[in-house]
């Protein structure tokens, strides 16, 4: 399939390492800028996908290749040897690089500038929010680590999306996110992990598209307007 981006270079104000990212710009009117934040399966054709389609609305989006350091171009299926690799690549991206590789890409963009992330991603999308500047608003899809990160607060509005029947995420550490941050609007869908990805065997239109829409609702409540920064 052909995209609609290219691949660009960014250097990460973590320690200087140059890493690819995936660049679209909208055809229309911007609304702003969207870092988009990976699953543990790399910068895939999905994911390239959905900046695709974030393009279509509005937004000029970056989705930096995380994992570059351990495994330049690193892309997964979902088969069981696939998974281990990604697990391993993702334990060894430390939040610090993270936010790093993450800034530089804030940097790269004008305007109001938003994140969104998915799986791995949406605890990184947590840690950006908490550590990087020029953040203006974060959408973290079923991120299982951010209870790692609850003692960093996001400095701008976060939204948080998740599925009851998620295995991987039980709803004990849910509650932990609420009791902790009682005010931030924290979604439950009746769905299984990786419910916003048509990839997955957990895959949901309809908590697909309504998590879709918070989202650009909270960008657009955030600054995410037609004509914002050209």
């Amino acid at each position: 399939m052909s995209r609609a981006g290219e691949t660009i270079r960014l250097e990460s104000r973590a320690d200087g390492f140059v890493f690819d990212a995936y660049h679209v710009k909208p055809g229309d009117a911007r609304r702003g800028g969207l870092v988009l934040i990976q699953e543990i399966f790399g910068v895939t054709d999905h994911i390239r996908e959905v900046a695709d389609g974030f393009a279509e609305d509005g937004y000029e989006v970056i989705a930096p290749a995380f994992f570059d350091r351990q495994q330049r171009g690193f892309e997964a299926t979902y088969e069981a040897d696939h998974m281990a690799r990604a697990v391993a690549l993702s334990q060894a991206a430390p939040w610090d690089e993270v936010a790093g590789d993450a800034q530089a890409a804030i940097d790269a963009l004008q305007g109001q500038v938003f994140v969104a992330g998915f799986c791995w991603g949406g605890a990184a999308s947590w840690a950006v929010a908490a550590r990087c500047e020029g953040v203006a608003g974060a959408s973290c899809f079923y991120g299982r680590r951010i209870t790692e990160l609850l003692d960093e607060a996001p400095r701008c509005p976060t939204i948080l999306h998740f599925g009851k029947t998620d295995a991987s995420i039980p709803l004990e550490r849910v509650e932990e996110i609420r009791d902790r941050y009682p005010d931030m609007p924290v979604h439950l869908y009746d769905a299984g992990h990786g419910f916003a990805s048509d990839r997955r065997k957990d895959y949901h239109p309809d908590a697909a598209r309504l998590a879709r829409l918070r989202t650009l609702q909270l960008f657009a409540r955030s600054g995410g307007g037609r004509g914002e920064g050209a």
